[in-house]
Order: C-alpha cells, then structure tokens, then sequence
C-alpha cells in the first residue's frame, strides 16, 4: 500500500521563457506602489522646481596670439635669446586659462571662497550682488572649510554672532573678532540697511578647494581650428558672479601675459646688454691687431698693391723682351764686323736707336756698294780698291767700338730688369699668406662689429616692446549671461517619471529576485519529479473557509478538479469505477469488499493552507455521495473542529489511542455536510508523536475504511514534526501542500528528500494559494464564468488586497 506507482495525472511541461504577459502581470498587480512612486516624484519635482535656484551659462570669446599662424615676418627676430618660453598657440593658452595659479589668482581677487545666503523661505537665496555686509579675514589661524557665521543685522553700526560657546553676541562692524579659523572683521556695504533685523549665513570654503571646483566647472575650448579663438563658459547661479569670474579671468590672463612678456623682454634686454660690454673689448681688441698687422707688412691696400706688382711684372717683362731684341741685333752686327767677308749685306739695325751707330752702318754700307760696283769693272787687286778698304776697315773698327759700348749697356739693363722680376715675383707669391692673414682679421673684426650693430638694434627694438602694453588676448566677446542651463523642466519631469516608474520596478524586482519563495508551477516541477495534483486560487475570505458549497466560486471548481484528479491518484481503486458504498448497494449480484480510501495531507511548516484544503477537499467528496470523515490528527494545533464551528466536548483520537474507548464514540457528525463526519483530536496530548505510535491507530484507521469511502487526515507539517511519518504508513496517497509565495524554495530538498526515500506514499503535490494578478501564474479563468453577480467584498479584505499591491 506504500509503494509508488505510476498515475494518470498528466503535468503541465514547464516553459523555458517567461511570457511577456506574466511579466507585465507581475508589475501590474502593484499598480499602487508604481501611483504612489508617480505621485511622490512628480510632487517631488513640482518642489524641487519651485524651490531650486536656476543655474545660468555665462560665455566669453576671446582671441589669442598663435605663432603658429602668424607670418614669418611678424614672429620674433631673436627666438634663440628667449630660451624660457615656447612658441604660442591657442593649445597652450587654453591650458593657460584653465590653469590652477590663475583661477586661484581670480578666486582670491573676487574673495569667491565668502558665500552670503539669506533663507526665503524653502528657498535659499545668495546675496553676491546685494549682500549687507562684507567679511574680509584679518589674520588667518586655522581651516577655512565649510566654516559658517550666522549673523542677524541690528542696525547700520552692529550686528549679533554666535561665539564659539554658542552664546549670542553682538559686535560692531569694522571691529576684528577671534574665533577658531582666526581673526575676522564685518564691513558694512550699501545694503546694509535693507537687511536689518535679517539673518545672513556667512560660508567660509578653503579657497584651494573653490579653485580647485572652478577649475572643473570652467570650459575653454576652441571655436574654430582655423582661427585662435577660446570660448570660455561658465554655470553659475548668480549670473552677475559668473560674468565677473570670466572678465576678472580675462583680465588676469592678459596681466600675468604681459608681465611674463616683460620678464622675458628684461631677461633678453640684460642678456643684451652683458653681450654688448663684452662685444665692445673684443671689437676694439680685433681693430687693434688689424692696425698692428697693417703697419708691420707696410700694407695698405693688399689688391691695389698686388695689381700693381703684376703690372711691373708686365712692364719688366716687355722692356726685357726689346733689351733682348736689341742684344740679338748687336750680336749680329757684331758677328757682320767681325767677319772677312767683306760681300755680305750690312746687318739691319731694327730696334737700335743709337744714331751713331745707325751712321756708321749706313757709311759701311755704302762703302761696300762703292767697293761692288767698283769690282765690277776693276779686278780686286787694283790699287784703286786700298782706299775703299781702309775705310771700310776703319768704318768696321768703329762700329765695332760702338757696339761693345752699347751691347755692355743692353747687358746692364737686362741684369736689372730680371732682378726687379726676381723680387716682384717674390713678392707676388707673398701676398696670398699676407691676404689670408689679413682677410682672417678683417673677418674677426667684422663678425664682432656686425653682430654689436645687430644687437644694438635689437635692444632698441626690445626696450620699444618693453614699454609697449599691448595684450596677447583681445576680447571677442565679454561675459555675457546666456540661457538657463538648469533645471529644465522637461527634464526634471522626465527623471521624475523615471524615477516614480523605475523605482518602484527595481523595489518589485529585486523584492522577487531576492524572495526565497516558491512563485511558479516551474519552481516546484523543475526540483522535484513529483506530479502537481491541483492548482488552488487564493481567496481572500472571513470565517467561512469552506467554499465548495459555493456552485459558483472559482475555488470551489477547483476542488472539484482536485477531487477528480485524487481518484486517478488512488492506486488501490476499491470499487468499480470508483463507485461509493452507497452506490454499491444497488449492485446485488456482485459480492464486493470495498475499503476506504485514506489520503494523508501535511506540508512543510504551518500557514500553508492544509487545514483548509482537507476540510474543502473533504466536503467535496462528500457532496457526491460518498461517505467521508475527516481526522483531527494535528495533536498539536487542532483547527477542523472549530472551522465547523463543533465543540470539542466529546473524546477524540488522543483518547481512542490512550484508552479503549469506541470508535462510536469519537465520531462527530458535521451537522449541515451531508456524508461528512469530523473525528476531533480530543485533549492535545504531552507526548503526540509517542501517542501516535499506539497499535490502536490501525485499528481506528482499518474501522473507518470499512465504514467510510474517504479518510481524510489532516496532519501537522512534517518539516516541524515528524507525526505525518508515523501517520504516512496507514495512507494510500499523501497530498503534499505548497503555497505560492509562502513556502520557501529550500523547502523543495526537503521535499525531494522525502520523496525519494518514500517516506510518504504515492506523493502529489497541491499547489495553494495561488495569486494570478500579483505572480501573473494561475487558471486563465476567473469568476466571471461561475458568478452571475460577483459578492462585493468587505471594507477589510478590500482594503487588505489593496494594501497587498504595494
């Protein structure tokens, strides 16, 4: 009878996915909490824009220098003597701008670490423009950071503080006062007077740590690529507070670029100016050994004194060459006078310019025409031939006389023209090593004279820029206040949409992801291979729990579909076609011996619906005529008997077992149930479990099988104590009871435990307490096909399921 088998029950296959509409089931049954979170944002912005201060954007343009853009010709004739500033472009001087010394320069200059508010209300509301008083800080002596004078205006003269003992205490302005973070003084302004008898709050913020923000808050960026122009912008509350911040931070970039121009311009100037003093003594060092190189070569003018040199090279040359012609002339006269023959022709006296000799050579000449003819017409030895001889011996003595005389002064000339070549020559051949000499000097005293002119020049140039006051940075556009930045309405109400929408959807989805509870038919079938029997509606009822004697209540079709899915579940079918014993009284030819089903119900902890579903499940099957008890067997928390409203003055199971009392007399009829009796569990006993173990139990159980078509046993949860063991043993099927969102998901081991070591037998599972509208799992049926007019529920269980929506 303990043994598993097989049933007819065919379980639903579990869906891989989550249907899209189960989902949105889920979410729409707390349709409250998602009205409510809507409400609260959209209350929440409506606030929060009423009460925010608008945030303003605050732009400025400006143009800069960048030498990477400019003309050769516009950029510095002297880079190399500014070896301490790179090249300017618009790169640089955005991180210029945006640089930490230069807004901390600006923060200090508008004193933007003091902060005046005055409360208007919800409504805080800075008082930069118009504040009465202004605080300036005398000495400093410890932090400044989120330090806060609270102030109330008098009168014109004074004013009241709290101390650092927190005692009110007036003081007068223009008065230093001391406390932790040093000494401090109030002045009055020009609205001092439209603030008395207000309260200021003074904020004190460590200017490093406002720099440091604004360095964050600002945005420089370039507008054109092609043009070196910033856009600087700026978010600020107080529009009057950014537009000072830019022009202020304009202002002081200009300044600390003009006063890092005339350092570097002085720096230069000085550079000049040492290498000027030093040029001086090496210019007048250089002139000085030109003059000495000068004076001890006897040099002037080196080309004009070597053109002359080559020039008597020339002229030597040419009278060399007629002293020669007229040396080879003389040599031939000389050798025509030196010779007997007497019949030459006389020598040609080209290029003698000594008229004696010219006269002699004539003579001779004609005195050796005279001889030919005479010889013509006279033999030689004639005496008429010795005159003519004699002269002409005579006439050939003296030239040769004459040319000895001249040859000796051509040879003179001759020696002395080669010897002044010799020394022009020489001299030539000196002036190259002179020239480069000479040209090395030039040079030196060149480069140091061009390079002192050049550098006078520029120091000119440079005390001009030094005294100039031109700016890198021209203002394009000054602070100009633009659009609110924040809040946009749209978007404060698109996040509280957000927010009153998402907000609740996290709080349900974690809240299921986090549960621990079972929520789905696919928890219980993919842990357990255990058949689910039925499927049970949560409903929401009074006192009266029994509702299949409701024709037209959901539930009550459900238990009618648990009932016939317990009769495919009963393995030992007593009667034909599962007939009542009722029923088998009509049957006379047959001789049947029918026992009564036993079906067990317990679960795993209490609350989770078993008392109800045995009494619902037995009135079921009684209502079709078949002849059925229930057993009180919780021994600890009874509850059948008070859900029929029965007293428990009669003996119940505790004294059947404890005693020998009769079953007769246990027995309770359950009064308006027709074929339902109610056997209570009498006095709840010390020791239950030990009770239970009492042989009698068998005999009680045998005794009503014979008399009853069900035996329902209510049980206490067996995963408290183990008296649905003890009690299993006797039962046919066991009804397992699971509630949705209250049995927990640990308890599924627990139960699969139980199940494969068959602790009870023929195992099904009751799925209880379903809630459709709020896990978006159950029937897709409702009411509507059994109710003709649904009952209205009360006031509290109305309000009860509305409360169970958040």
């Amino acid at each position: 009878m303990n043994s598993r088998q097989s049933t007819n029950v065919k379980t639903i296959p579990s869906h891989q996915f989550t249907d899209l509409r189960v989902v949105l089931t889920k979410y729409l049954y707390h349709w409250p909490l998602f009205a409510l979170g809507l409400i609260i944002a959209i209350v929440g912005a409506y606030i929060y824009l009423h009460n925010v201060n608008p945030v303003y954007e605050i732009s400025a343009t400006i143009l800069v220098k960048d030498e990477k853009k400019s003309p050769q010709e516009d950029k510095a004739a002297l880079p190399e003597l500014n070896q301490t500033s790179s090249p300017k472009n618009a790169e640089t001087e955005i991180e210029i701008l945006k640089s930490k010394n230069l807004i901390n320069q600006v923060v200090n200059n508008l004193q933007l670490w003091v902060n005046y508010k005055s409360d208007n209300g919800l409504k805080t509301q800075d008082l930069y423009e118009s504040s009465p008083v202004k605080f300036l800080l005398v000495q400093k002596a410890g932090s400044l950071s989120d330090q806060k004078i609270n102030i109330l205006v008098k009168d014109k003269n004074t004013f009241v503080f709290n101390n650092a003992s927190g005692q009110k205490q007036t003081a007068a302005f223009n008065k230093p006062i001391r406390n932790g973070f040093g000494t401090w003084l109030l002045k009055p302004t020009d609205f001092t007077d439209q603030y008395i008898g207000s309260n200021i709050t003074i904020e004190l913020n460590d200017p490093q740590k406002v720099s440091n923000n604004y360095v964050k808050a600002i945005d420089a960026h370039l507008l054109d690529k092609l043009a070196p122009t910033i856009g600087l912008s700026i978010s600020d509350e107080v529009p009057k507070r950014g537009v000072d911040f830019l022009d202020t931070l304009i202002m002081a970039y200009n300044q600390a670029a003009l006063m890092e121009e005339k350092r570097t311009t002085k720096s230069t100037i000085d550079f000049i100016d040492n290498r000027l003093a030093s040029l001086t003594g090496e210019l007048s060092h250089a002139e000085k050994n030109v003059e000495g190189y000068r004076s001890s070569q006897g040099i002037t003018d080196i080309s004009s004194q070597s053109q002359v040199y080559l020039e008597n090279v020339q002229n030597n040359g040419i009278k060399l060459n007629e002293v020669n012609v007229q040396l080879n002339v003389i040599n031939g006269i000389e050798r025509y006078v030196n010779s007997p023959n007497d019949s030459g022709t006389a020598p040609a006296t080209i290029g003698i310019t000594d008229p004696a000799l010219n006269s002699l050579i004539e003579k001779l000449s004609d005195l050796q025409l005279k001889r030919s003819a005479l010889l013509a017409t006279t033999p030689e030895g004639n005496p008429m031939f010795e005159p003519i001889n004699k002269q002409i011996a005579l006439t050939k003595a003296s030239i040769r006389q004459t040319v000895q005389g001249i040859k000796a002064s051509l040879l003179s000339s001759k020696k002395e023209l080669q010897s002044f070549n010799s020394k022009s020559q020489s001299s030539i051949k000196d002036i190259p090593g002179q020239e480069r000499q000479f040209v090395d000097m030039k040079r030196q005293q060149s480069i140091k004279e061009n390079l002192y002119v050049y550098l006078l020049q520029k120091r000119e140039e440079l005390a001009l820029s030094y005294a100039s006051t031109f700016v890198d940075a021209r203002v394009v556009d000054k602070a100009n206040v633009g659009d609110v930045t924040w809040p946009k309405k749209s978007f404060v109400f698109a996040i509280a949409l957000l927010c009153g929408l998402g907000i609740p959807f996290m709080i349900i989805y974690f809240r299921n992801s986090l549960t621990n509870k079972i929520t789905e038919r696919r928890d219980i079938e993919n842990a357990l291979d255990i058949p689910v029997l039925g499927e049970l509606s949560y409903e929401d009822l009074n006192d009266d729990v029994i509702v299949v004697t409701n024709k037209h209540h959901l539930i009550g079709e459900q238990f009618r579909a648990l009932r016939t899915n317990l009769h495919y579940a009963h393995t030992n079918l007593t009667t034909p076609l599962n007939l009542s014993k009722a029923s088998l009284n009509l049957v006379a030819d047959q001789d049947l011996n029918v026992e009564g089903r036993v079906t067990l119900l317990t679960s795993s902890i209490s609350k989770e619906g078993k008392s109800f579903v045995s009494v619902n499940l037995a009135v079921s099957l009684a209502a079709t005529g078949r002849k059925t008890v229930i057993l009180e067997m919780d021994l600890r928390k009874p509850k059948i008997l008070k859900i029929f409203n029965l007293q428990n003055d009669k003996p119940g199971i505790s004294e059947f077992l404890s005693s020998g009392i009769s079953v007769d007399s246990i027995i309770n009829p359950s009064g308006k149930i027709a074929n339902l009796d109610i056997i209570g569990c009498g006095q709840i006993p010390i020791d239950p479990s030990e009770l239970l173990e009492n042989e009698r139990l068998v005999e009680l159980i045998s005794e009503l099988k014979d008399r009853y078509d069900d035996i329902i046993i209510d049980t206490p949860p067996l995963h408290l104590v183990t008296d649905a063991m003890i009690i299993a043993k006797l039962a046919d099927v066991s009804l397992y009871i699971i509630r949705q969102g209250y049995t927990g998901k640990n308890e599924l081991d627990f139960i699969s435990e139980i199940e494969q070591t068959e602790k009870l037998p023929n195992m099904q599972i009751v799925f209880n307490g379903i809630k459709k509208s709020k896990y978006g799992y159950g029937y897709n049926y409702d009411n509507s096909y059994y109710n003709i007019e649904p009952a209205k529920p009360t006031f509290n269980i109305a309000w009860k399921k509305f409360l169970s929506r958040f």
